[in-house]
């Protein structure tokens, strides 16, 4: 746990410069403003699944009950009509807007530690800005950018979506790099000149 006490300072600043991109990324710039689009007939849907009695949680659909079901041919029609795809239903009220802002600084601060990991036991405490640099933004992609493939493969989110939210994971990762490489314990004073 050594490095928790060496690397502290550049796990919290790298989340809470993350957090302040994150924030400026997504209230003052355009880029992700259509990432949704409001759903034809909203008001008739939101009525059906009100009167069904739809709990909160996640939903496929058409959805088989088991892998045998998915292959009869009622199930391949329903597929093949369509529409298919995932709801995920919230509580009453929506987003928490400022709980979810919390999980967001916890989870940079998540990432931050496993950066601080990571590097701390593949560099020690001699390495130049630059090695530093880029064995932790390596370890920042990872926490910021790679799970947005997921979205894309299993659940259908379209690629130039999730390929918005890898770019500002990219910059996020860069942040978090350029802090431990400035902080590093002896980085600092190896940093390379002009």
């Amino acid at each position: 746990m050594e490095f928790l006490t060496e690397l502290w300072l550049p796990i919290l600043l790298s989340a809470v410069f993350v957090f302040i991109a994150s924030s400026i990324i997504h209230m003052a710039l355009p880029y992700h403003k259509a990432d949704v689009k409001q759903m034809a007939g909203e008001d008739a849907v939101l009525t059906s699944i009100r009167a069904s009695g739809v709990a909160p949680g996640m939903y496929m659909f058409p959805c088989a009950g088991s892998m045998k079901e998915m292959c009869t041919p009622e199930m391949k029609a329903k597929v093949e009509r369509g529409p298919v795809g995932w709801l995920t239903v919230l509580q009453p009220g929506g987003l928490n807007m400022g709980k979810s802002l919390v999980w967001w600084f916890i989870y940079c601060l998540l990432v931050g530690v496993l950066v601080a990991y990571a590097g701390w036991h593949s560099l020690g405490t001699t390495a130049d800005y630059l090695t530093v640099f880029r064995i932790t933004g390596t370890a920042a992609v990872l926490g910021y950018v790679v799970g947005y493939f997921h979205e894309s493969i299993w659940k259908g989110q379209p690629w130039s979506i999730s390929a918005k939210f890898m770019f500002d994971g990219f910059i996020y990762a860069l942040l978090t790099a350029g802090t431990f490489g400035w902080l590093w314990p002896e980085a600092a004073s190896v940093l390379p000149t002009g």
